[in-house]
Order: structure tokens, then sequence, then C-alpha cells
């Protein structure tokens, strides 16, 4: 004989809805030395929060705590290091592109992995419409910046 506890007598916190999977994109994993160490640490991070919450047996943040550490275990381990050659004259994945707009004002851009792109921080996801016009472009050479034209003034590894 099989009992069923009937959902009104289980505490709401106990029901934890399934969360979606975060997504892995279809590009490859390409990471900078910097990318690849904020992988790792925030898999550390993860792993302490899930024994925390363990603790205090909070399902739901159990439910996105393995979620988001699948993530970002499947994204650490997919992770190919690119160092950028030194020295080069063209645009590379890792490298800085400091750029001079029509207006005189000059910005600054890192190629640099999804995970790691923080475009406030002029880190821009090299599978990212501007990145990819930059890329293989050299010093002087001109590309579309929004409604203006931008030179590229220097290259920095």
């Amino acid at each position: 004989m099989m009992f069923r506890m009937n959902r009104a007598f289980v505490k709401e916190s106990e029901i934890a809805e399934p969360l979606p999977e975060r997504p892995i994109s279809e590009h490859p994993n390409l990471v900078t030395a910097r990318g690849l160490s904020l992988l790792e640490a925030r898999v550390r991070e993860l792993e302490a929060e899930r024994t925390l919450a363990r603790t205090s047996d909070d399902q739901s943040a159990l439910a996105r705590i393995a979620r988001d550490l699948r993530y970002f275990q499947a994204r650490r381990d997919s992770a190919r290091l690119v160092t950028p050659p030194a020295n080069s004259q063209q645009v590379r994945f890792g490298m800085r592109a400091r750029l001079k707009l029509d207006d005189g004002a000059e910005r600054s851009f890192q190629l640099v992995g999804e995970d790691e792109a923080d475009p406030k921080a002029g880190l821009i996801s090299y599978v990212s419409p501007l990145a990819k016009s930059l890329m293989g472009k050299g010093l002087g050479e001109q590309l579309a910046f929004g409604s203006q034209t931008a030179e590229i003034v220097a290259l920095e590894t």
C-alpha cells in the first residue's frame, strides 16, 4: 500500500519548481587567462553556496545553485585558453584596440570570451558585431561605429 502526502501538508519552500537550464553558446568557448580564472572562481563560489544551502536545507537555493554550477562547470571544462600573439599588428582575441571616433572621442575595447564580456568596462565578446568588425583589422584602419567612423589608433596585448 502506497501513501501520497497531500500537498497541503508540504511546506511551500520544499516544493521546488524545475528551473530552466542556462543556455550554452554554440560558439567555441574561447577565454583569456582572466576569463578562465573568473570561471574557476565562480565554480568555487557556487560550491561554497551549495554547502551553505545544504546546511539550511534551502531547496530553492539548492536548485538554482545546482543549475548555475552545471553551467559554469561546463563552461570551465570546455574553455579554450587563447593568448594573443605578442606585438600583433592586427586585432586578435584577447587584445585591446583603442579607437578614435569622428568626433575626437576615444574608446577602448578588449575582445574576450562570452562569459567575461562586460561592455561597460570595455570588455566585448568576440562574437559581438563590434568585435567581428574589429577582428583582423590593423592600425590606421577604419570601421563603422554606430553613426560614426572609428580609426584604430592603438593595439595592446
